[in-house]
């Protein structure tokens, strides 16, 4: 049976991920003068944390290469400050919900309660992107406010995945590539969107070979794929954490909530499969 937590993200994933894949939020970056999908990608997703330089933007985002992260910043701070990002990641975010979700402002008001709990009683220790991300979360237009409670608890679960990758003993490159060989992310482009070269791939894949996750042909074997089993299962684990303010029936009525808002924009195309951030196909 799947865990309550994981079902908790693969239905808040879609409704924080149009920032990244809805078209008009692609162009976000553009249009507040900086260069590229990516110096906008690295700007909005760490502006809740300040104007970070690239040492502890990669730190924090685990799985992009130092060189890709330090093209982007600090270098867009000369451009934008943080406070500007933020506000317009959350508008743009919530016309993209709006185009895709007839009734959204409905779900909002719906969400907005159990979602803010969450958020609230979450613990910050040792989760920095949830820790910027929280203070956030007052927003007065309702949808921009379901956004950012669903981004809150996405950096959540993602700074329990950063910690259970490091606690399995895997660095950044290695990580994607058992993920790419298990075919959770794709395989034919998760280097280049992640900015590791051919020389560093090469080294993790050897790596993961040597500790037998990974066979000649760099796939995965039965030891790799119990291995990214187990990494998904802390990871469920740590963030179950979210639910803790919740009853049982509470957290039930929650995710069958979420269920309406995610398939519709799943209904949408708005998402691709496969996608770099690991989210699968529903059933």
């Amino acid at each position: 049976m799947e865990p309550k937590s994981r079902s908790l993200w693969l239905r808040t994933e879609p409704l924080h991920a149009v920032i990244y894949f809805d078209e008009e939020c692609r162009r976000m970056g553009k249009a507040l003068g900086l260069k590229g999908f990516w110096m906008g990608y690295f700007a909005a997703r760490t502006a809740p944390m300040g104007p970070v330089g690239p040492g502890a933007a990669t730190a924090a985002l685990a799985v992009f290469a130092p060189g890709m992260v330090a093209r982007a910043l600090p270098s867009a701070w000369r451009t934008v400050t943080p406070e500007q990002v933020t506000d317009a990641r959350a508008r743009y975010a919530a016309q993209a919900l709006r185009r895709a979700i007839p009734d959204i402002d409905d779900h909002a008001a719906r969400l907005s309660a159990p979602l803010t709990a969450m958020v609230g009683d979450a613990p910050a220790l040792a989760r920095p992107l949830f820790a910027a991300n929280r203070p956030l979360c007052d927003r007065d237009d309702p949808v921009e406010r379901l956004w950012q409670l669903s981004t809150a608890l996405r950096e959540f679960r993602g700074d329990a995945h950063a910690a259970a990758l490091a606690d399995h003993g895997l660095d950044a490159p290695e990580a994607l590539a058992l993920a790419a060989a298990t075919g959770r992310v794709p395989s034919d482009s998760i280097r280049l969107d992640r900015g590791w070269s051919e020389t560093e791939w090469a080294a993790a894949l050897d790596r993961l070979r040597s500790r037998g996750l990974l066979d000649a042909q760099a796939q995965a074997t039965s030891q790799g794929r119990q291995e990214r089993d187990r990494i998904e299962d802390t990871t469920d684990r740590l963030a179950a954490r979210l639910l803790q303010p919740l009853r049982d029936h509470e957290a039930d009525t929650l995710l069958t909530a979420l269920e309406a808002p995610a398939r519709h924009l799943l209904d949408a195309n708005v998402l691709p499969f496969p996608n770099p951030i690991g989210l699968p196909r529903p059933a």
